[in-house]
């Protein structure tokens, strides 16, 4: 496993632990561009009341201001979960390269569906996947109880 992803991972991972100390589904997301982070972000669809507002949109955006450009054809986005089709449209749209995500998500994630595009997005799962599985289990055992 490549020693950048899983340094790259762990700081996704502790946007994801804000998530959940935040009572908000525990995905975090940082991206990268030229081995440094210029963006990060958790999930903040409860906080903001808003069901678009996942972690990968809001550091898409956050991304883009901060390069001032739409396209991120240099970056590398890590997340701990694999993103949904929303977020991968997001993706593709800000022609981010390559997507690094540590747990599948089977119901929702974007793997699920047969997506034709005219250009290839680099994709690496399981980074992390374990780390990212309790994670999930803990929050969701959580509002359960």
């Amino acid at each position: 496993m490549n020693k950048d992803h899983i340094h790259f991972m762990k700081k996704a991972f502790e946007e994801a632990n804000y998530a959940f100390f935040k009572n908000e589904v525990p995905v975090g997301c940082v991206i990268v561009n030229e081995n440094e982070i210029i963006s990060r972000s958790s999930n903040m669809v409860e906080l903001l009341n808003d069901s678009t507002a996942h972690a990968e949109l809001i550091a898409i955006t956050s991304a883009q201001n901060f390069l001032n450009s739409k396209n991120l054809d240099t970056c590398i986005l890590y997340t701990t979960l694999e993103p949904c089709l929303m977020c991968y449209g997001a993706i593709y749209w800000s022609k981010i390269k390559t997507i690094v995500y540590a747990a599948s998500d089977k119901k929702r994630g974007f793997s699920k569906h047969s997506l034709e595009t005219d250009r290839k997005v680099n994709i690496i799962k399981g980074v992390m996947e374990n780390e990212s599985k309790e994670l999930l289990d803990s929050f969701f055992k959580k509002i359960r109880d």
